[in-house]
């Protein structure tokens, strides 16, 4: 399949490999309003750390049978049983800190929404901020969420711009569904 040259240089760059295309193309960037689906974003954000995209999308089955497809009040509830069997699964990152850093991250997400109404509103809520203080505000309520991870999981549900250069087609697909957000 040949791309545009109109596409994102990293999306070229990653042309190569066809798990990239489609989520450049149907998810990377696009408002997310769903807390499990937002949950599942961090969740693999926070996987990502220290390794590639092309691994976590190669994966991305794998974790969402291990963590209950995303259900934010099942994960919320893992105890030591969950994370020995997280561990031992070889489909995903089996990593204690970022298993631990998912189960942690879902009781929180579970308070935000009894006080918030949703995870998505708190964000909503919270917008606009600049990466920075986006930064501060996550590390100071989630676990495992340095800059980048921040930054990423941001930009891939459409807060924060950066996920896509304005000559590429997606880009202005994402101005018609989430104008507010991709200006900032």
């Amino acid at each position: 399949m040949e791309l545009p040259p109109s596409y994102c240089s990293a999306i070229q760059i990653m042309s190569a490999n066809s798990l990239h295309i489609p989520y450049h193309n149907l998810h990377y960037g696009f408002p997310i309003t769903d807390d499990n689906e937002l949950f599942e974003r961090l969740v693999l954000e926070i996987n990502q750390a220290g390794l590639s995209w092309t691994t976590i999308l190669k994966k991305q089955e794998n974790f969402k049978n291990a963590y209950d497809y995303f259900d934010i009040k099942k994960v919320s509830n893992y105890g030591d049983t969950d994370r020995k069997r997280l561990l031992s699964n070889a489909g995903i990152i089996r990593n204690r800190l970022k298993i631990n850093a998912a189960i942690y991250n879902a009781q929180v997400i579970i308070e935000l929404q009894q006080k918030h109404g949703s995870f998505y509103k708190w964000l909503e809520m919270n917008h606009p901020k600049t990466k920075d203080e986006w930064t501060k505000l996550f590390k100071k309520t989630f676990h495992f969420t340095g800059g980048e991870i921040v930054n990423e999981f941001l930009m891939s549900i459409g807060i924060l711009p950066g996920a896509h250069v304005e000559a590429c087609p997606i880009y202005k697909n994402i101005l018609k569904t989430n104008p507010l957000w991709m200006r900032g």
